[in-house]
């Protein structure tokens, strides 16, 4: 039976019935039954362990087979030391979910659906031994109609999962393509990095990963709601809402009424009979305008959509949140070449973003909860851009409704990543199938900024050898290029459209470089794999929409994952949670020319973190430096999916690294930043805010001492939104001794701090820095005072204690400076602890004197 799509669950969601609910045919309404609780878990097929073999187990719906056997004590954690070796066997092995049900037999004229929100990933689906049908795409929802097989009474319901692995690789015999990693994840529509990437575990999960139920309706049903929002000329909104409706009968021959609300207007069209589609439009003057976070509001709207039959009695009945705004993307050419400006409401913005990768690597772990937690870190980072990675999801409702709510702009690719993809059957029309699902379930959210069809996949194309073995044939051009193209021009045609990243708009891929600096999209990955950070400058691209550096994970995290103690950079199990090609050796390279080798591995842990925080805050002032030519930069990566050395800001259990607070200062609204032009150096003023920036800098060049040995007030005048370039006079940049003197600037609380020479080079003194911590109430308050100069001051608190967390960190003083943090945390410590390495760290102690 072929499956239907579902784009979205409907509520309420009530408890399981017994008998058919009265509301199911009489007053006309959907009812659901949640079929989440009762299942049972065995293995069917493969090398199973002895101890696993033959077992039924609980399990949890919505959920996961490792999760499941988690539970019931049957493996250790997956991401522990190195039991994610041990659990290969789970690659080959088939899983049975079984559930024992009562229910209704279908009524006259009703229908019983069995609806799956999603099922991970290769499933046959039988109901009291009559099969439904079969799936092989996670990212798509299923609908299998029950009336032939559904009894009143008892039930049994079972979901056969074969391994993806063996699906993906007889594929591949029939289809094969390059791809970047070991498994041939490009043959079969399951998230990517669930076969491992270079920062992700190779656990390749299966089950019921998320909702399920038993719908059961009459006359007719919302088979999906597809509303498209603007904002025309005065400020009035418009609704264009889409509708497709699936009629009970083939034949029926009723009229059907559909009507929305929204703020507080109402319309309504009808549906004449055998029709299955209808679109009705609604106009609201004076609409409050939503706005990313940092440019205004985030007012939302609720979205009533309800279909009637012809006597006015309710036949469903759906509610989407909307936001009024318009946005699009800006690439017109210019002198240069080929803008990328992302512009909402008419006003061009500089994204500030981030990449988002899966937030747990088992992905039913991720509550709405720990969605807005981690999207309120980002914006706490000042962050207004997430841009969802190809290798993973097309995100939940969850996290649009949280960045909805938040103004978090949101950079969806479709799930294409470093490989080439076969536009060959059945792949192509399980794609058509997804792309069109998923952008009509997330086109009501306001945050949703713009469509990507695929990560590095153009790229890949033209220069990591692709064209021999391809041998002409198809790679996901096609895709790109026209299919997906197509599908958002037709569902999604208020938002842009980018065909990869990188990318250069208008530009065919075979004549100029997808990666080409001035046009479009880029991705700096010299930087990371062969070159010093410092090489950041050598380019200036339209939108650099990936570079990072890489840095391990907080202490606690370490401590909670890894257990090869007392651990080194090259502990086994250490290594495995170390994903990268030669990670190790780049994060070494990396640090070589700025700061000196470590001795130990604390020292290690502390190196690799800085420079991991001072690469990437390199970059993203340099990107700023040049708006509006550089229109946004998204670092990689905001956070990670488990315990791993990786190029993250946050690492997987939740921690921001110090990256995450040379974030918030590289990306604070206003800026300022020591930049080379024209072959000398000079002041940036970057004001990111709408208001102008008008006032005096003070810039000094003094000893690490304090000793003033060159002064100069510059004042400037910053436009908002603009960014201004100002001389510094050539006395400020000729020190005495440059590895004893520092280049100053200072206006207000925003000020830039430049050493002439690297830290390996500088003279630091002993001793420059005294501490202080006195309890308060949530914590601790650790007072500092410099005697001389002393660079990024960071407090590692999580040493210490794991919920522990400080306000800021990387925080640089003059001499005869004082700076006080707060540590929030509940335990109770030994104040002394936070005042001393290795938890009180900084650059001077990496370099200090013998």
């Amino acid at each position: 039976m072929t499956p239907e799509r579902e784009p979205r669950p409907r509520s309420p969601r009530g408890p399981a019935p017994t008998a058919r609910p009265p509301s199911s045919t009489g007053d006309i309404a959907i009812f659901h039954q949640i079929l989440h609780d009762g299942w049972r878990l065995s293995s069917t097929t493969g090398p199973v362990p002895a101890h696993i073999a033959g077992r039924v187990l609980p399990a949890r719906v919505p959920g996961s087979v490792h999760l499941d056997l988690l539970a019931a004590g049957l493996i250790p954690d997956p991401y522990l030391d190195r039991t994610e070796e041990e659990l290969a066997w789970a690659h080959r092995t088939g899983w049975h979910y079984t559930l024992t049900f009562d229910a209704a037999a279908p009524a006259p004229g009703e229908r019983v659906d069995l609806a799956f929100d999603g099922l991970d990933t290769v499933a046959t689906v039988e109901l009291n031994g009559r099969p439904l049908g079969s799936t092989a795409n996670m990212h798509r929802a299923y609908r299998f109609d029950t009336r032939q097989a559904l009894r009143c009474g008892t039930n049994e319901l079972v979901v056969a999962f074969r391994p993806a692995l063996e699906y993906a690789e007889e594929a591949e015999r029939e289809l094969g393509r390059p791809h970047n990693y070991p498994h041939p994840f490009n043959t079969i529509r399951k998230m990517a990095c669930s076969f491992g990437w270079d920062w992700g575990p190779d656990l390749q999960t299966a089950g019921i990963w998320k909702p399920i139920r038993l719908e059961r309706w009459a006359t007719a049903r919302l088979a999906s709601v597809r509303p498209l929002v603007t904002v025309g000329d005065h400020g009035i909104g418009r609704v264009e809402l889409h509708a497709e409706v699936e009629r009970a009968k083939a034949d029926d021959d009723s009229d059907l009424v559909l009507a929305i609300q929204v703020a507080g207007r109402q319309a309504h069209v009808q549906v004449p009979a055998g029709n299955t589609s209808a679109t009705v439009t609604l106009e609201a003057s004076d609409v409050a305008l939503w706005w990313p976070h940092g440019y205004g509001d985030q007012p939302l709207y609720d979205l009533d959509v309800e279909l009637r039959d012809a006597a006015g009695r309710q036949l469903d009945t759906t509610t989407r949140r909307i936001g009024f705004r318009t946005i699009t993307v800006d690439v017109a050419p210019d002198e240069t070449g080929t803008p990328f400006t992302v512009v909402v409401n008419g006003r061009p913005v500089f994204v500030k973003g981030a990449n988002w990768i899966p937030d747990d690597h088992f992905l039913t772990r991720i509550t709405r909860e720990r969605l807005a937690h981690r999207v309120d870190q980002a914006l706490g980072a000042h962050i207004n851009l997430l841009r969802v990675w190809g290798g993973g999801i097309y995100e939940t409702e969850d996290f649009y409704d949280v960045c909805d709510e938040r103004g978090m702009l949101v950079w969806q690719d479709f799930p294409f990543a470093c490989a080439a993809y076969p536009e060959e059957e059945p792949l192509r029309s399980e794609i058509e199938a997804e792309a069109r699902e998923n952008v009509t379930r997330l086109v009501s959210h306001p945050s949703l900024a713009l469509w990507n069809g695929a990560n590095e996949n153009m790229w890949g194309y033209r220069d990591w050898g692709w064209r021999a073995e391809l041998d002409g044939r198809t790679w996901g051009h096609g895709y790109y290029t026209e299919l997906l193209l197509r599908i958002v021009a037709e569902l999604d045609p208020t938002r842009f459209y980018a065909a990869n990243s990188p990318y250069s708009p208008g530009h065919p891929v075979d004549q100029v470089h997808p990666n080409d600096a001035d046009h479009g999209t880029r991705h700096e990955w010299q930087v990371w794999n062969e070159v010093d950070y410092t090489a950041y400058r050598e380019h200036v691209p339209r939108f650099c929409s990936e570079f990072g550096f890489q840095g391990p994970p907080t202490w606690a995290t370490l401590q909670r994952w890894i257990h090869d103690w007392p651990l080194t950079p090259t502990s086994p199990a250490f290594l495995l949670h170390q994903r990268a090609e030669d990670g190790n050796g780049k994060l070494e390279r990396g640090f070589a020319p700025h700061l000196p080798r470590p001795t130990t591995f604390a020292d290690w842990h502390w190196t690799t973190q800085l420079n991991q925080a001072r690469a990437v805050a390199f970059g993203i002032e340099h990107f700023r430096s040049w708006w509006p030519r550089t229109a946004g930069a998204i670092v990689w990566q905001l956070n990670d999916c488990w315990p791993v050395t990786s190029w993250a800001a946050i690492d997987g259990d939740g921690r921001p690294k110090p990256l995450y607070y040379a974030l918030r200062h590289a990306y604070a609204p206003r800026l300022l930043t020591i930049q080379p032009r024209d072959g000398r150096r000079v002041l940036v003023a970057v004001n990111d805010t709408d208001a102008g920036w008008r006032g005096t800098a003070r810039a000094e060049r003094q000893s690490f001492d304090g000793h003033g040995k060159d002064t100069a007030v510059i004042e400037f005048d910053v436009a908002p939104r603009s960014v201004t370039h100002l001389d510094l006079p050539g006395s400020l940049l000729e020190p005495d001794a440059p590895e004893r003197e520092v280049l100053v600037v200072t206006s207000g609380a925003v000020r830039v701090v430049q050493p002439f020479l690297e830290d390996r080079e500088l003279a630091y003194e002993a001793k420059a820095l005294t501490a202080h911590a006195t309890a308060v109430e949530g914590g601790y308050r650790v007072d500092v005072h410099a005697a001389s100069f002393v660079r990024d001051i960071a407090l590692l608190a999580d040493r210490v204690a794991p919920d522990a967390e400080v306000d800021d960190m990387l925080v640089t003083l003059l001499a005869g400076e004082s700076h006080a943090f707060l540590v929030r945390n509940a335990a109770h410590l030994d104040p002394a602890e936070l005042t001393a390495p290795p938890v009180l760290r900084t650059a001077n102690d990496l370099c200090r004197p013998s």
